[in-house]
């Protein structure tokens, strides 16, 4: 894939109550800047969010509105969430993953996606503009969390 960004932060929470809330689709808008709305258009195959699930998001990036739908690849509950597009402008691969970690929590973004035509000549800024969007979104994440105390 053209594009392939990571961003990881150390959260000063237990890892279960950081990736409750950011594995939970209902929170996506809260903590995830470029996010306006999100919803659950697809329930997993046994009900409810799990692998299967598709979540349709409507974000702005680059001053530009996208829609787009991720569909659940993987999913361990305190752990890992990982989601490919199945609909949208370009593909797109999103992982969150977390980690105990002496002060409280690793969270880790990953975003690769973006092949061919315009994605591939962009790539260099694009991957610059997804690397600062997941590294507020993470600065975000744990200011949600830590107001909520």
């Amino acid at each position: 894939m053209t594009i392939d960004v990571t961003a990881q932060r150390v959260l000063a929470l237990p890892p279960d109550r950081v990736a409750g809330y950011a594995t939970d689709w209902r929170h996506d808008a809260e903590w995830t800047r470029g996010i306006r709305t999100a919803e659950l258009t697809r329930e997993a195959d046994g009900g409810g969010f799990g692998v299967g699930a598709e979540v349709t998001r409507t974000a702005r990036f680059l001053g530009r509105r996208i829609d787009y739908v991720l569909r659940v690849a993987a999913h361990e509950p305190g752990r890992l969430l990982d989601m490919v597009s199945v609909a949208g402008p370009f593909p797109m691969h999103v992982t969150y993953a977390f980690e105990p970690h002496p002060r409280g929590t690793l969270a880790r973004i990953r975003v690769r996606g973006g092949e061919g035509g315009f994605y591939r000549l962009a790539a260099p800024l694009l991957a610059r503009q997804v690397r600062s969007s997941i590294t507020k979104d993470l600065r975000s994440l744990e200011h949600r969390l830590t107001e909520r105390e």
